[in-house]
């Protein structure tokens, strides 16, 4: 038996809506009503057991994990009213196939996390690579949020944790310091705490090439990388041009976020929503993460993943063109250029405490 999903508007759904929101990270979007909500149609979608069976995967950096194409958002499956449609939406995406669980300490007020610990109960945390972020600069705050986020997730061992939102250019200074947080996910790593460590962040590649260069003085090697991969980055402080080639020289593991800009990209209306995911699967990185809020929308997405083909050059050479003079002042990543997605700059406790 097979699930049919709509023809036109195949993937908008998968996309965010435009307006504001309280709170915004990495791959966390506008609330509000998404356009190209799924409607009934005809593009199929292979049942259960099939979708698992073809669900892409590929290497996560060096980490020797294998990882599916697309990952399952985390800020978004917090946000169903009801919490057993967010158990279910973890639930079907890792019988379909999606393994990478994406989370952070301060989604939906913690909500997410423990959402998502309820649904890996069941044998289903076995079966999932498990990733937070953790938004404390200091060895104290990151151990404490690091231990909130093991009880709401219901496990001793977290995959992957992350170095939340590393969007100042004092930030790779203050986590390799004496006292600073990647002290405290060492301790943690040799407590068998977590396994995997990395860093996220979304406001300029230069940022993160400073985050990696201090990684290498302090004769440190991060696991991963997540950054933004997109239509409209490749033409303006593209994380694609300057820290991709990095990420692929050290076999870093690459997290691609924000394929549609929070849905600001979708508003030039020169791309489709499954041309952007379809680019940022045909870099390489490990995973795409998308945030998927509702069923339909998960199925979207896992079409998307099943139905990816590398674009031939021609294809990202059209795509790229549509998009130039578009992307030159930064307008549909407004992530790169205003503080609307900056959850730490409207909460800088988050730094130094952890309390939401």
């Amino acid at each position: 038996m097979s699930i049919r999903l709509p023809r036109r508007g195949f993937l908008g759904g998968a996309t965010v809506a435009l307006a504001a929101c309280a709170k915004k990270n990495e791959d966390e979007p506008p609330k509000g009503p998404r356009p190209g909500a799924p409607q009934e149609g005809e593009v199929p979608l292979p049942a259960p057991s099939v979708a698992a069976a073809t669900m892409p995967k590929r290497q996560l950096g060096k980490t020797g994990e294998s990882v599916s194409i697309v990952g399952l958002g985390g800020f978004h499956m917090g946000l169903p009213k009801d919490e057993s449609e967010s158990i279910r939406l973890v639930r079907s995406a890792i019988d379909r196939g999606i393994n990478f669980m994406d989370n952070c300490w301060d989604y939906n007020d913690g909500r997410s996390e423990e959402r998502m610990g309820k649904a890996l109960k069941d044998g289903y945390r076995q079966k999932a690579f498990l990733m937070t972020k953790l938004d404390g600069r200091t060895k104290k705050a990151a151990a404490e949020q690091l231990e909130q986020s093991l009880r709401r997730l219901g496990t001793d061992r977290i995959d992957l944790v992350q170095i939340h939102e590393v969007i100042r250019p004092t930030d790779p200074e203050r986590c390799f310091a004496a006292g600073g947080c990647i002290e405290a996910l060492l301790d943690a790593k040799k407590a068998g705490k977590l396994r995997f460590i990395g860093f996220t962040g979304h406001k300029d590649p230069d940022i993160h090439l400073a985050m990696l260069k201090a990684a290498d003085d302090h004769q440190f090697a991060f696991d991963t990388v997540q950054m933004p991969l997109n239509v409209m980055d490749a033409h303006y402080r593209s994380f694609e041009k300057m820290v991709l080639p990095v990420l692929v020289k050290k076999g870093i593991g690459v997290l691609g976020m924000k394929s549609m800009g929070s849905g600001t990209i979708l508003e030039s209306k020169a791309v489709t929503a499954v041309e952007c995911l379809h680019y940022a699967m045909s870099l390489p990185t490990s995973v795409v993460i998308t945030g998927c809020d509702s069923m339909g929308i998960l199925d979207q997405a896992i079409a998307a993943a099943l139905s990816f083909k590398p674009m031939e050059p021609a294809q990202v050479t059209a795509l790229l063109d549509k998009t130039k003079d578009l992307a030159k002042d930064g307008r549909f990543e407004r992530f790169k250029t205003s503080t609307q997605f900056d959850g730490t700059y409207k909460h800088p406790e988050w730094l130094e405490k952890a309390s939401i």
